[in-house]
């Protein structure tokens, strides 16, 4: 073995063999158990039967619509929260409206201002009365221990725990992280993507949000172009039986399991204080909440917006996924969303920020094209200058030419400074200041760190590659399908192979004509000519010499390594002035478009080489990225 390799090995299977042995006893679990019964908060700020809930135009209307519902016709209120900051006061003002219970379940939990508004509402909420349940992937939540250690402490009336922990322990170290590739790579590459939060088992939020800042337009250079649905009504107990197998699962862990936080809390025996919230902007939070609880602006953004439906379903796929990821069953969301895609009669409209299609979603989409009259398919997805994952995004370039002949895709790659997210990144940081807003953004109608980087967009650290250009930055996260205008989706599912095999999803899918096309018309506005680039064939200047290089370029493609001939199939296209909008396919196209590079508005970096480098050599982390 070469010396350096086995420098390396070496530690990384002596780290391995040590922390595989490294669980914690039933006394020392049993001993921590003991500290929190002690030294937990049990006092209740709020003596009244509805636990001092503040008034909720949002759950009056969910729980309306559980008392008209039956069987037979089930009536549920839907809302599109596409705004970000909409979006953020919707959960604020229903954690403070809840009387009963709060179940929250995350992907990423930062300790932003963001992470730390959302996760003191729900102290609160708890010291009041509320039972309040934290179930949060470990890899990206919460990985300092002294925090944890608070939080099983705060209150008797809340409960945490972490999905899938590396090695029994909160906080993943560089060395461990790498052990846990080493060693098990198949349960620490399943993750639980999920997200949701319901409160009284009455109204859920669901869809691509995290708590960080990033996902609510609060961070300061790079934010994200992101979607959450609210629903109110019966299927709110499909989202209390999903949230409730997860929870009960094995791989759930309470925190007093954890090496790290079992430690600290036997460690310091006294019930640490739960600090008062250090925010980095106070006054946009403070604007945040004047807006939770703000009867007209609830009205305006939350309550006008909203929809009644009738069938609305809220599918996640089971925890089980992890253990038995060929179970047809434990696959529930993954198979539906590509059932909802194979019965396409006229459209499909596909929003994901990473267009790796996996064998599944290849074989759907290239049986739509084959049929003699195929389904439009748009799709809306990230160029590499909008784009923190762009090791994923050399996948989706290397495949161009199958997507666009082969599946039939017509792909928008949006731009790093698109104007549509740039009115709700304003809307977000004007907060109540409503006078300051220009004319077309006043009414709701125009208007971490990250420890590694394999799977995708992470922690605030993990930026973009740089840029030619310069101002605020937006990357696509949004995850979308509408079907014939007739039904939509809105979850977390990336409509990828990690998505499809390693990760759990949830969604949910509304059987309703209205909705669809709200949708519809929120996708189509991130791919208009202002916010995106149109991905379309090179024009053919010289006949010979461009069959020439299609054909060598076909071959390099298909290759699992040395994919390295520089001329692609396709490019990036960007509208001339004084053009209207049209297809790739219209004749007219190339008068009206002006290529642009397959790489826009990116600057020389190492980023953009290793983009290129994946793209060659990259081919089987696909499933991983």
């Amino acid at each position: 073995m070469p010396c350096f390799l086995r420098q390396v090995s070496l530690p990384l299977l002596l780290a391995t063999l040590l922390l595989q042995g490294c669980t914690l006893s039933r006394a020392q679990i049993r001993r921590a158990d003991a500290v929190v019964a002690t030294t937990v908060d049990r006092s209740t700020a709020c003596a009244q039967a509805d636990r001092c809930a503040v008034p909720s135009p949002l759950l009056e209307a969910a729980t309306r619509a559980m008392a008209e519902s039956t069987p037979q016709e089930p009536v549920n209120v839907v809302t599109l929260l596409d705004d970000s900051e909409p979006a953020l006061a919707a959960r604020i003002n229903l954690v403070r409206a809840a009387r009963q219970s709060i179940d929250v379940q995350t992907y990423i939990w930062d300790q932003d201002d963001a992470g730390q508004l959302m996760l003191n509402e729900l102290v609160l909420a708890a010291r009041r009365g509320v039972q309040v349940r934290i179930l949060a992937d470990q890899l990206f939540s919460f990985d300092n221990p002294d925090v944890l250690d608070r939080l099983s402490r705060v209150s008797a009336n809340l409960q945490v725990r972490l999905y899938n922990p590396t090695f029994h322990k909160a906080h993943t170290q560089p060395l461990e992280f790498a052990a846990g590739l080493l060693c098990c790579f198949m349960q620490f590459n399943q993750r639980m993507h999920n997200k949701l939060l319901l409160v009284d088992d009455t109204i859920g939020i669901t869809g691509g949000r995290n708590y960080q800042d990033r996902y609510f337009n609060w961070d300061d250079d790079f934010d994200y172009v992101d979607r959450d649905v609210m629903v109110g009504g019966p299927a709110a107990r499909q989202m209390a039986a999903s949230f409730e197998l997860f929870w009960r699962h094995k791989r759930a862990v309470p925190l007093t399991h954890l090496r790290d936080v079992n430690r600290r809390i036997l460690s310091d025996r006294a019930p640490p204080a739960w600090p008062t919230p250090h925010y980095r902007r106070p006054q946009r939070v403070a604007q945040l909440q004047q807006a939770a609880e703000d009867p007209a602006w609830l009205q305006a953004w939350l309550v006008d917006p909203s929809l009644t439906a009738g069938k609305v379903d809220y599918f996640s796929d089971l925890p089980s996924k992890t253990d038995k990821p060929d179970q047809r069953r434990a696959l529930e969301y993954t198979r539906h969303i590509m059932h909802m895609i194979d019965d396409a009669k006229r459209e499909v409209l596909l929003q994901t920020p990473y267009l790796v299609m996996s064998k599944s979603a290849q074989r759907i989409f290239k049986r739509l094209h084959k049929r003699d009259e195929p389904p439009r398919v748009i799709v809306s997805t990230n160029s590499l200058a909008s784009t923190d994952a762009f090791a994923v995004y050399a996948m989706s370039y290397k495949h161009r030419k199958r997507y666009l002949k082969t599946f039939g895709f017509e792909i928008h790659e949006l731009k790093p400074h698109a104007p549509g997210p740039a009115v709700d990144n304003e809307l977000a940081n004007l907060g109540m200041d409503t006078a300051a807003m220009p004319a077309q953004t006043a009414s709701p109608a125009s208007a971490t760190r990250a420890r590694f980087h394999l799977l995708g967009s992470r922690g605030s650290n993990n930026r973009p590659a740089p840029l030619l250009s310069e101002g605020r930055r937006f990357g696509l996260h949004a995850k979308s399908i509408v079907v014939d205008d007739t039904f939509a989706m809105v979850g977390s599912h990336n409509f990828d192979p990690r998505s499809d095999h390693y990760n759990t999803e949830a969604g949910v899918i509304v059987y309703d004509h209205a909705f669809a096309d709200q949708l519809r018309r929120s996708i189509m506005r991130d791919t208009q000519p202002e916010n995106a680039w149109v991905i379309a064939p090179r024009q053919s200047a010289t006949p010979f010499l461009t069959d020439i290089n299609d054909a060598i370029g076909s071959v390099s493609a298909q290759l699992p390594l040395f994919d390295l001939w520089p001329f692609r199939y396709a490019t990036s296209y960007d509208l001339k002035p004084g053009c209207q909008p049209m297809r790739a396919a219209d004749p007219g196209f190339y008068a009206c478009y002006q290529p642009v590079g397959d790489f826009p508005d990116v600057a020389l970096s190492p980023k953009l080489i290793i983009t290129r480098l994946v793209t060659a050599f990259g081919v089987g982390a696909k499933g991983v990225l």
